[in-house]
This record gives C-alpha cells, sequence and structure tokens, in this order.
C-alpha cells in the first residue's frame, strides 16, 4: 500500500511524463509540418525532430519502468521484461543525448564567431561533423550493449532472477554503471565545451561592440544570448537526469526503498519535459506556432461558451412564450 507522499511524488511523475509527451509532440508536429510545406527537411528540423521523438520514447520507458517496479515487481522480475526495458533505454537515452549534443554543435558552429582554422573548417563541414557524431553514437551502442548483458547475467545467476535488489558488489555495480555511461558522459563533456565556446565567442563579441554600447544589441548578440539559454538550461536539467538515474540506481544496492525510487523518478522525468518546452521558448518558428496555437485553443473555448449561452438564452425565451 503506497504513503500519501508515495502517491503525491508518483502523480507528479505521470503529470511530468503527459507534458513531456504533449511537448515534444508538438515540437515533432511542427517540424512535419514545416517539412510537407517545404519539401525539404532542413538539418536544424532533423535534430529536433530526432530529439523530440527520443524524449518521448524515453519519457514512455521512463514511466513504464517505474511503475511497474512499483505496482507489478513479480511481473517486472520474471520473464524478459528487464532486458526489453534496459535495450531500449540505452537505444532511447544515449540517442536523446546525442540529438542534444548536435543541436549546441549546431549552434555552436552557426553562431560562434572564431577565426581559428580548424574552426572555419569544421563551420564549412557542419553536415560532416554530425555525421562523425552519428558514428560514434552506433559506436557508443556497440560498447554498452554488453556492459547490459553482462549486468543483467551476473544478477540472474547470482540471485536466480532479476529481482529489484542486485546482489552484486556496490563498487564493482558502480564501477559497471560509470562504463555503461561513458559514451553518454563522453557526449555531455562535449556539449560542456561547446557552451564554453560560446560564452567566449560572446565575450569577445561584446569586446569589439563597446563602441555601440547605448544601442540595441546586435542580431548576432541576441543569437549567442538565445542559444547559451538552451545549452545551459540542458546543461542543468541533464544533471539533474543524471542525479535522478543515480538515485534509482542506488535502490538496487539498498534495502527495497520506494519513496527514494519514486523520488528519483520524478526527478529524472524534469530533463525530457523541461527541456522541451524551453525549446519552444528558444526557438522564434516553435514559440509562433505555439502562440498561434493558444489563440486558437482560446477562440474555440470562446466559441464554445457563446454557442452555450446563446442555447441557454434559446432555451428560456421558448420556456417564457410557452407560459
Amino acid at each position: 500500500m503506497l504513503s500519501i507522499l508515495e502517491g503525491l511524488f508518483i502523480f507528479i511523475a505521470v503529470s511530468e511524463s503527459i507534458l513531456g509527451v504533449l511537448g515534444n509532440g508538438f515540437i515533432e508536429l511542427v517540424n512535419c509540418i514545416d517539412c510537407v510545406k517545404n519539401k525539404k527537411f532542413s538539418m536544424i528540423g532533423f535534430i529536433l525532430t530526432g530529439l523530440a521523438t527520443s524524449r518521448i520514447c524515453l519519457i514512455l520507458i521512463i514511466i513504464t519502468d517505474g511503475l511497474t517496479k512499483i505496482f507489478f515487481p513479480d511481473m517486472y522480475s520474471s520473464g524478459n521484461l528487464i532486458d526489453y526495458i534496459s535495450y531500449l533505454w540505452v537505444i532511447f537515452n544515449q540517442s536523446s543525448i546525442w540529438f542534444a549534443t548536435s543541436l549546441s554543435v549546431f549552434y555552436f558552429l552557426k553562431i560562434a564567431n572564431f577565426s581559428h582554422h580548424i574552426f572555419l573548417w569544421l563551420k564549412g563541414r557542419i553536415n560532416k561533423v554530425l555525421h562523425l557524431l552519428m558514428g560514434s553514437l552506433f559506436i557508443s551502442w556497440l560498447f554498452t550493449f554488453p556492459q547490459i548483458v553482462e549486468i543483467i547475467n551476473e544478477s540472474r545467476m547470482k540471485s536466480g532472477n532479476a529481482t529489484w535488489n542486485l546482489h552484486m558488489q556496490r563498487s564493482k555495480f558502480f564501477t559497471k554503471q560509470i562504463l555503461l555511461n561513458l559514451g553518454v558522459i563522453l557526449l555531455f563533456t562535449l556539449c560542456l565545451i561547446t557552451c564554453f565556446l560560446l560564452i567566449i565567442s560572446l565575450w569577445r563579441h561584446n569586446r569589439s561592440m563597446q563602441l555601440n554600447v547605448t544601442g540595441p544589441r546586435d542580431p548576432s548578440t541576441e543569437a549567442h544570448v538565445k542559444a547559451m539559454k538552451v545549452l545551459i538550461s540542458f546543461i542543468i536539467l541533464f544533471i539533474l537526469y543524471f542525479i535522478g538515474i543515480a538515485i534509482e540506481i542506488s535502490c538496487f544496492t539498498l534495502p527495497e526503498n520506494k519513496l527514494l525510487f519514486i523520488s528519483g523518478m520524478v526527478t529524472t522525468a524534469i530533463y525530457p519535459w523541461g527541456h522541451s518546452f524551453i525549446l519552444i521558448l528558444g526557438n522564434s518558428k516553435l514559440k509562433q506556432a505555439s502562440l498561434r496555437a493558444l489563440q486558437r485553443f482560446k477562440c474555440c473555448e470562446v466559441g464554445r461558451l457563446l454557442t452555450a449561452a446563446q442555447t441557454r438564452v434559446g432555451r428560456n425565451g421558448c420556456s417564457r412564450r410557452i407560459i
């Protein structure tokens, strides 16, 4: 039986999941409509659509995994369910980080201003750089899947089944988790580097524009600031996501603690839904589309209310005539 606090945390986690699916689904829809209208798929559209798709799948896996562990632990520990969830989580978790890192690299190469020949060479070959990152994603998968198989097999050999608690030395377990997330750590490090370089680019740009302090900010400065907001928010939310995963992982080496596990699930779910809304607010096309959608929703709501009011007035008038 769940306590009130545990029930509240589960409600928050489910609400976060619904918001995440709606936010990322909106990003997908807008980019797909834009692709159909223009009859081509831009690089930024491809990255945003892939990011939204991978995060929707990641949200569904997180909430399904969490609720199954809480309400149906026997079903979770029996059969191959843990295998399927683990493999899908690796695919969509690393895909989400890859698309987010590709977005940061795209912003960096498109917006930053450096005269170094290496930067200019990369800027002129942005598509090849993203293809190289795609290759690193496949290499990360090849490295990660054997680690997942080894962890599951060791758990089953020592406990006879994949139960809530893993019977494994903590130091060995956490070492395996670091190896398991090595590709994610490298991609996140690359995101940190691009964000740091963008800050340097903005600082150097502001120094060169000091003579125009009294005027409005130029387009380059605005682009720098918008990109940094998206990247810094991603870094903060991803740190929360990593903390949530660490909390969930710690539940495997500690006695069963549902409240701790649910709090980790709530913390983990903040990243995939929170960053989607930041992307919507930080992208002019997505922001305008969201404003149009809200205006249409308000118009439909006002029209529905007016129709209901007219219906009530008509009924009252008919009743008076009858009297």
